[in-house]
């Protein structure tokens, strides 16, 4: 079985259990869902990279049930980040190394309160590269679970910015190396560029397009054969 499936199963049951907790005040209804979050986390500890001792789900659980809102606040969805698609003036990327995973991408980060998402990228990219961008256009909304992004539930709004300045600065926290490529010099790993690569490419040149968004899987639960 895929790890990105039963990753999948496992956040999406955790999710369905902390709502339904966030929304209910039975004891019996609280016992099932606690229940469905041990589950969840034996089967998240399963799909590990290096799987633990199904004992260590228990602080899992743990750490689920701390956030457990109550009402709307309780409801749980995936989290939200804003990337950056940057091109400048000799149609090249602007990539970074992430020093939490060592691989290449562009640069991304969490929204924050009281920022509009197209802010959200004109910061990101000054803090963790030291360029300063102006956002052109929305040119991606991905799921970042789905494409191996991430391991937890997340969508990604990606924007296409222009380069207007600044030097090439990586964050001395977030990143080991920043850089500008073009496409026949990426580096490796990159990240999901098969999905993305295309794309931003194009953005770049000038190219208007659709905004990419993961297709619509049929059945909508159950993973695709291929």
């Amino acid at each position: 079985m895929p790890t990105r499936t039963l990753l999948r199963w496992a956040e999406s049951l955790a999710a369905t259990a902390r709502t339904g907790l966030g929304f209910s005040q039975s004891l019996y209804e609280r016992e099932r869902f606690e229940e469905i979050l041990r589950v969840a986390a034996d089967i998240r500890v399963a799909a590990s990279k290096t799987p633990q001792s199904l004992e260590d789900a228990g602080g899992l659980v743990e750490e689920w049930l701390s956030d457990v809102g109550e009402g709307v606040s309780g409801y749980v969805t995936p989290k939200v980040a804003v990337g950056a698609v940057v091109g400048n003036d000799r149609g090249e990327l602007l990539l970074i190394r992430r020093a939490d995973s060592g691989a290449w991408l562009y640069p991304t980060g969490w929204c924050d309160v009281g920022y509009s998402a197209s802010e959200i990228a004109v910061k990101e990219v000054r803090e963790e590269t030291g360029i300063e961008v102006e956002p052109v256009r929305l040119i991606a909304v991905l799921d970042g679970l789905r494409l191996g992004f991430t391991r937890i539930p997340l969508y990604s709004l990606v924007f296409h910015c222009r380069a207007v300045g600044g030097t090439l600065t990586p964050h001395p926290l977030e990143c080991t190396d920043v850089g500008w490529f073009g496409g026949d010099n990426l580096p490796s790993p990159l990240v999901g560029y098969e999905r993305w690569g295309e794309h931003a490419f194009a953005a770049i040149r000038g190219e208007q397009r659709d905004v990419l968004y993961d297709r619509v899987r049929e059945p909508l639960w159950r993973e695709p054969a291929n």
